[in-house]
């Protein structure tokens, strides 16, 4: 990756988008800045000092709140001309910002950097949560004047710091919130996804945080296309062998614990949370690239123990942080509404307003959805909701989908899964992680670019005759067999658009990505065989035995327009965002040797079906 890479990321991802990053050469405070702009190191409780710039509103001399991210992507060089458009909305009520680089991060002390969300216990015991506390007490002592109210928030990297100041919160921390956040390496999100390696993500995004303190990593590719550069790379331990040798811990550190043990356990920091007490606004896109389901799993848990209904909800039809931009299109599909300043406007900046400014109305909801399929904010008192009904769409041998059952005596469909020619989870060529807008919309690719390989089985419906609307929890269970003894199997929720969706573009190259027959994916997720019986300890599977598997789909809320036609793949490949399964049981899958890759039957069989919660 180029370093303009790595904060093309924070850009599209963080609050702090508009901002020059403290790596590029500092500029010179401009007089008629929005800002002042102030540095100090703040001293945590081990004597670390770490890096923080603040920012206070000019002609604004009064109390205010902070506003406060800490972040590894880099602090503001220099106070920004003009209020940055993914600040506007909060701007207008009057808040202190305040940056920090993490420990081990560019201008702070400590490190090296580990990426461990952790919460230790202990005399002494210094963490995530531990630098947010002192930080923020600190703050509240030194930044004069403020209203002695501190509100943190922020996106992916900046989110999970946010979120992790709630396992210590600060007395004077009075709102939060995690946007994209996360709560476990090895379930889902940035690292894994059911155990499953993030192949591409993990190679490139550690990569970025660990080989350097300020660089943005080891450069890796030297062809074009990335998909073919996995292929010939080999197993992840051949890629550290040959590339990262060391430089790269956390990658490290994945290979030499694939399974569920307490390595990754003790890094489950959401387990610290008891009763919600700090006002949460949690946020998730339906199609966040990145980290699409931590968020909701704080909002879950908060709920455990929410007397107060402190903890909310809100997601929409988004990638990683595209929530602080005009978000009006899901990838190539437009819906005409601004659902971003929407939500800076009416959601993000009532939110501080209220518990920092004592302004407005208290948020009354429990959730706010920017609802696909309908492209409307959708207001829940409840999530789930009390009027949805789980209904089973049935995969049929016939390659049709349908909310009846399969008669008697249906048998299976089969394909043949290749390690050595996988799918491709995006079209190729691919691009590096953030070296084109592809990588920020592969989940809401046209997956036409599969559906007639031979190793992906489509099933697929007759068109509607009435709108769907599905919303919640969405849950895939197959009846399945592998002739190996390990495999994946990918599922995929697919909304087909009508063949006369749009009208025909004429331009040069524009026919082949027109909307007429759009399959745009609203689930899609992996589960890892050796992890049926246990994530804890992987165990081989029975060839040609045909058994459950229950994969997660995740949250969500998209209805099914009347015309449209619902679309399930199965698959057992989906590379290189995720590894390849050599579909040979090993004891570590992260260092299988070229022979172990094989080819295998799979067989997708009777009474498999999509869980959906069909609102009445």
């Amino acid at each position: 990756m180029r370093l303009v890479s790595l904060f093309a990321l924070a850009v599209a991802a963080a609050p702090l988008a508009a901002l020059p990053a403290k790596q590029a050469a500092p500029a010179p405070q401009a007089a008629d800045a929005a800002f002042t702009f102030e540095e100090v190191m703040i001293p945590a409780r081990d004597g670390v000092k770490l890096h923080t710039v603040i920012m206070r509103p000019k002609g604004q001399t009064g109390p205010l709140p902070i506003l406060f991210q800490r972040t590894p992507y880099g602090v503001p060089g220099a106070a920004p001309r003009n209020t940055p458009a993914s600040w506007a909305a909060l701007g207008k009520d009057g808040y202190i910002f305040v940056f920090q680089d993490m420990r081990g991060r560019f201008g702070s002390e400590g490190g090296p950097f580990t990426l461990s969300t952790e919460i230790k216990t202990g005399k002494g015991a210094v963490d995530e949560s531990t630098d947010a506390y002192d930080s923020i007490d600190w703050l509240v002592k030194n930044v004069k004047p403020n209203n002695g109210k501190v509100g943190m928030w922020g996106v992916s990297y900046p989110g999970l710091t946010a979120a992790i100041a709630l396992a210590r919160p600060h007395p004077a921390l009075k709102a939060v919130s995690p946007q994209a956040a996360w709560i476990d390496y090895w379930m889902n999100d940035d690292l894994h996804r059911n155990g499953a390696m993030r192949l591409t993500y993990a190679s490139d995004w550690v990569n970025s945080l660990q080989a350097d303190k300020t660089s943005d990593g080891i450069e890796l590719y030297d062809r074009y296309d990335t998909y073919e550069w996995f292929l010939k790379a080999g197993s992840p331990a051949d890629i550290e062998a040959k590339y990262f040798k060391g430089k790269v811990p956390r990658y490290q550190e994945m290979i030499d614990h694939p399974d569920y043990d307490d390595f990754w356990k003790k890094q489950r920091w959401s387990d610290t949370l008891k009763k919600t007490t700090v006002p949460t606004l949690n946020v998730a896109g339906y199609w966040d690239q990145e980290d699409p389901w931590g968020s909701w799993q704080i909002f879950h848990k908060q709920k455990e123990n929410d007397p107060n209904k402190l903890a909310l909800m809100v997601a929409g039809p988004w990638a990683h942080g595209t929530w602080h931009s005009p978000a009006n299109a899901l990838g190539r599909i437009p819906f005409g509404a601004d659902s971003g300043t929407q939500f800076m406007e009416q959601v993000e900046a009532p939110f501080f307003a209220y518990w920092l400014h004592g302004k407005g109305a208290k948020p009354d909801y429990t959730m706010k959805s920017f609802q696909s399929g309908s492209w409307q904010w959708k207001t829940y008192d409840s999530w789930p909701l009390a009027n949805s009904t789980n209904k089973s769409l049935y995969l049929h041998a016939n390659g049709s989908v349908s909310f009846n059952a399969p008669a008697e005596g249906e048998g299976c469909r089969e394909y043949i899964s290749d390690p050595a020619n996988p799918v491709p989870f995006r079209p190729r060529p691919m691009s590096e992680t953030y070296k084109t807008p592809d990588w920020r919309w592969w989940e809401a690719e046209d997956q036409r670019f599969v559906e007639y390989r031979p190793d992906v089985l489509s099933y697929v419906s007759a068109p509607l005759d009435a709108d769907l609307t599905v919303t919640g929890k969405v849950t895939a269970e197959l009846m399945a067999a592998t002739s190996g003894t390990d495999s994946d199997f990918v599922v995929k929720l697919i909304d087909v658009f009508p063949e006369d969706y749009e009208k025909n573009p004429v331009s040069l190259g524009a026919y082949a990505k027109g909307l007429n027959g759009y399959q745009l994916p609203i689930a899609m997720e992996i589960r890892r065989g050796r992890y049926l019986e246990s994530d804890e300890k992987a165990t081989p599977l029975v060839p040609n035995q045909v058994r459950d598997w229950t994969i997660g789909l995740r949250d969500h809320d998209h209805v099914f327009k009347k015309g449209h036609k619902i679309m399930v793949q199965i698959q057992s490949t989906w590379f290189p965002v995720i590894d390849r399964n050599p579909q040979t049981f090993v004891p570590n899958i992260y260092k299988a040797k070229p022979g172990d890759y094989q080819k295998a039957t799979q067989k997708v069989c009777s009474g498999s079906a999509i869980m959906l919660p069909v609102v009445q």
